[in-house]
């Protein structure tokens, strides 16, 4: 579903990524492992448009995206659920969630009911603002979110970071729930290896902008795949 080729990618004269490529198969989950500041995030702004990269190819179900701007990404069904969740502190939850209407036609704009299904807690809380949220229900709101604008593919960008132990546990068993019964294709950035090695089909781990590993899940137990994660 997504094609990543030898893609580039500079901030001023500093080089974030090194001819990076990577495929992300329809309705798997795909998991992009490194430590801090090796270029993970900057390879989810290039896939959904905030920079476009210096060089190479990003390709979406055989269409080349090019210099499309990030909305037309998100219109082609490329969702994203951003580092730090980035909800709107004074919107309610109920409001929150209508941000997701943007790109869709009228008579698509309502919220999907499995949404309160994974987050029971959210229906509850509608009424509420985003900001008087707990961190891990401002996470589930943010991929509520991303799920009221019906993608086909979601890139997540650290959903665990400062996550307690049993909203990760949720969370974990929403993106199975989202590729197993409605054959979602997801990107999962982590730095979690637990967490990816129980979700996803494929691995990629990153290094100074570069990919340095790829292959199934279960090769996340060599430890020589470990060590390019060890600090």
């Amino acid at each position: 579903m997504l094609t990543v080729e030898n893609v580039t990618l500079h901030y001023g004269a500093a080089q974030a990524l090194r001819g990076v490529n990577l495929t992300v198969e329809q309705g798997k989950i795909t998991c992009l492992l490194g430590r801090n500041g090796v270029g993970k995030t900057s390879l989810i702004r290039s896939i959904v448009g905030q920079h476009p990269p210096s060089g190479g190819s990003i390709t979406f179900e055989g269409t080349a995206l090019g210099k499309r701007s990030s909305h037309d990404r998100a219109r082609a069904g490329i969702g994203l659920v951003p580092q730090g969740r980035e909800i709107f502190p004074l919107l309610t939850v109920k409001e929150n969630l209508q941000t997701g209407y943007a790109g869709l036609p009228s008579k698509d704009r309502t919220i999907p009911d499995y949404v309160f299904e994974l987050f029971p807690i959210l229906k509850t809380m509608l009424h509420r603002r985003g900001g008087d949220l707990s961190g891990g229900q401002q996470q589930q709101l943010a991929i509520g979110r991303a799920l009221v604008m019906r993608p086909k593919l979601i890139a997540f960008d650290e959903p665990t970071e400062g996550i307690q132990p049993s909203i990760i546990k949720d969370i974990g068993r929403a993106i199975q729930f989202l590729r197993d019964e409605h054959g979602l294709t997801i990107l999962l950035i982590e730095q979690y290896l637990d967490f990816c090695r129980e979700l996803a089909d494929h691995i990629y781990i990153m290094d100074r902008g570069e990919i340095v590993h790829s292959g199934p899940a279960e090769s996340l137990d060599d430890p020589e795949v470990r060590r390019h994660l060890t600090v």
